[in-house]
């Protein structure tokens, strides 16, 4: 049997797999803490729950941040923050009692909904999911493509002013840095500016500004990336609580301001909800057999 995680920043899942084509029953889901120690533990227990007397072949799974060269430890991670720098993948092995692969966990979610959701038949996929932050990855061939330091789109710069110029007029609400595309269209920059949950905001002035910083961004990564497909996930694309930023709105923007390109990749929204990570845990283990 084989095991497949994803490790969130509020939530971990934990699933089974008998072949990495189908998840072997319901997966198990709790909340994730701040306890290195404690969350590898309960995913030991949840996989020994999921596979019952069958003995674990190897785990495969995803979590936000940054992972070293070899796949082993969290450099740097938005909300794992006590965890950086921890042997992770020396954790679950020994309480899985079998090798583990590391993957950033919005790749994995990417790799996915290549291989099972909304960028199927696509041979380039990039995958953003715009959430409590933003991530992305790009996939290549049904594979995570090569990078040195992994994918970080929700980082790019999108408000030019910062404290290093002289004329410097906007800056971010919470420090002197850049604005980056997550600072200004994430579920938290949204909390940030309106004191609500994304759900809880009515204002269509704050989604139409959002779905222009998307495209902005959305231009900077086609424009980098090349993709013959854009899939959009995370809860502020494909939430089930209330309002979600327009996919329509974002491709209007986006035929206005792509003017290198003949076209727009095409855009569609996940498709795998929650568990985009698992299946593309699915999809990592089935490259390494």
């Amino acid at each position: 049997m084989y095991i497949l995680f994803d490790i969130g920043g509020s939530t971990t899942r934990v699933a089974a797999s008998r072949d990495c084509h189908e998840l072997q029953g319901e997966p198990i889901v709790f909340d994730s803490t701040s306890n290195l120690e404690a969350d590898t533990k309960r995913i030991a227990d949840a996989a020994r729950t999921l596979v019952g007397s069958h003995s674990i072949t190897a785990a495969a799974g995803g979590i936000a941040g940054v992972l070293d060269s070899e796949r082993r430890t969290l450099l740097r991670s938005p909300n794992k923050t006590s965890w950086v720098g921890k042997p992770l993948a020396e954790h679950l092995e020994k309480g899985l009692g079998a090798p583990v692969l590391l993957e950033n966990d919005t790749d994995v979610a990417g790799l996915g909904e290549a291989h099972a959701g909304a960028g199927q038949g696509y041979e380039i996929v990039a995958y953003l999911s715009v959430s409590t932050g933003i991530g992305g990855g790009r996939i290549v061939g049904g594979m995570i493509d090569a990078a040195r330091s992994g994918f970080e789109p929700g980082h790019q710069i999108i408000n030019p002013y910062c404290r290093v110029c002289p004329d410097c007029v906007v800056r971010s609400a919470e420090s002197d840095s850049c604005v980056d595309l997550e600072g200004l269209a994430s579920g938290t920059a949204l909390g940030k500016r309106t004191g609500k949950k994304p759900y809880e905001v009515t204002d269509r002035a704050e989604w139409h500004q959002i779905a222009c910083w998307l495209a902005i961004g959305l231009n900077n990564t086609i424009v980098h990336w090349s993709p013959d497909a854009i899939v959009l996930g995370g809860s502020m694309m494909c939430g089930t609580k209330g309002r979600v930023v327009s996919l329509d709105e974002i491709n209007r923007h986006l035929r206005e301001i792509l003017t290198i390109f003949p076209r727009v990749p095409d855009m569609h929204l996940a498709q795998l909800g929650d568990f985009g990570g698992l299946y593309g845990a699915m999809a990592v283990l089935r490259q390494d057999m």
